[in-house]
């Protein structure tokens, strides 16, 4: 569709343009289903979280703290980071998007890696910008591509550290490397959404980075370790003038009183998220053995998924369907231009086994 065929308003150029964002399918023709499709946590949220949400709804008819100063000094407290320099949106999703509305324009460039999240392209389209693809090796981001790439109108590179949907990342040594050969006009977005469940010893959220430039910021979410995808809670850690940007143009009321006591609850249960982790490293490592004894090769993952290849676009898209058929949702990844693969996230230690059986049976 084009804007020729419009007959009412207009929307900006390039906005046909962009391919809507398809979220992981939810629904499956079997009696029982077991979705593994959207990196969902396999443990649900802390009852904690869950009762100070359920205690929110005597409080809907008042509007939240603009500013969610209780959920912002619980997540410095519980990271060592300053609350003054955070800044809560409705998901991660709506931060990088904000990010890329204040700092790229028509004219503009912004750089992410071959098989980085949807939404870069998406934030970076929306305003007119020109979207910058850098070549993976191995399926993981590649410094020198991203650097190779940086000219005088490039503004912001996005890199999802961990990455969806290869659950690669970049050591804390790489990443500085690659903020040290930006300009410091360009500003690095760290987006680690999946930064809890790494348990490498040369990782790096980004925090630190964020505290000694100006132009690095780290986003993070609710809606994975600490299970909240519903209430659509996330935040950044932004140097001081850009945190001032962000809350210049965010929403006056972007995050709901249900999902702040939610999210401070959730954050300051370390017994719950410590038995979240516990879950993902045992069942991530159990399907990776599993699914290769099948003989099937998986991309090693630090977060709560598995990139799984097979022989062809025709077979992912034959195994994907037979699952869904016998009530197992897992992910389509054509959109990243990954035809062969399927993406299967960490489900409770039944949805785990079934996946394993019924992938098992569809090889058979």
């Amino acid at each position: 569709m084009t804007t020729n065929t419009i007959h009412g308003p207009k929307p900006k150029a390039g906005i046909l343009d962009i391919k809507p964002y398809v979220p992981g399918k939810s629904g499956a023709k079997a009696a029982k289903t077991f979705k593994l499709s959207s990196n969902e946590s396999a443990v649900g949220a802390s009852p904690n979280a869950m009762a100070a949400y359920t205690a929110s709804a005597h409080e809907l008819a008042l509007y939240p703290d603009g500013g969610a100063m209780a959920l912002r000094q619980a997540i410095a407290k519980r990271h060592g980071l300053k609350a003054e320099n955070i800044v809560c949106g409705a998901g991660s999703d709506e931060l990088l998007q904000l990010l890329a509305h204040a700092y790229l324009g028509p004219g503009d460039e912004a750089i992410y890696s071959q098989y980085g999240f949807l939404v870069y392209p998406i934030s970076i389209s929306t305003n007119g910008a020109t979207a910058v693809v850098a070549p993976e090796q191995g399926f993981v981001a590649d410094v020198g591509e991203i650097l190779s790439r940086v000219t005088a109108k490039t503004k912001i590179v996005f890199l999802a550290n961990p990455n969806n949907p290869t659950g690669t990342y970049l050591t804390a040594t790489e990443v500085k490397r690659l903020h040290q050969g930006l300009p410091a006009h360009v500003l690095l977005v760290l987006d680690a959404a999946y930064a809890e469940f790494v348990m490498a010893n040369d990782y790096e959220a980004g925090a630190s980075l964020v505290e000694a430039h100006d132009n690095v910021v780290m986003t993070r979410t609710f809606s994975k370790i600490h299970g909240l995808a519903a209430l659509r809670l996330g935040w950044a850690y932004c140097p001081p003038a850009v945190a001032d940007v962000l809350n210049r143009i965010r929403g006056p009321f972007n995050v709901s009183l249900p999902a702040i006591n939610a999210g401070i609850a959730a954050i300051e249960d370390a017994g719950f998220t410590d038995m979240a982790l516990a879950h993902n490293n045992k069942w991530l490592a159990w399907l990776k053995t599993e699914i290769e004894k099948l003989g099937l090769e998986v991309t090693p993952s630090v977060g709560n998924f598995l990139l799984v290849h097979f022989q062809s676009p025709q077979q992912a898209q034959n195994a994907d369907a037979y699952l869904g058929e016998h009530g197992v949702i897992i992910r389509r990844v054509d959109a990243y231009g990954l035809p062969s693969a399927l993406r299967v996230s960490v489900g409770t230690e039944e949805a785990n086994m079934a996946f394993v059986a019924t992938l098992a049976n569809f090889l058979k």
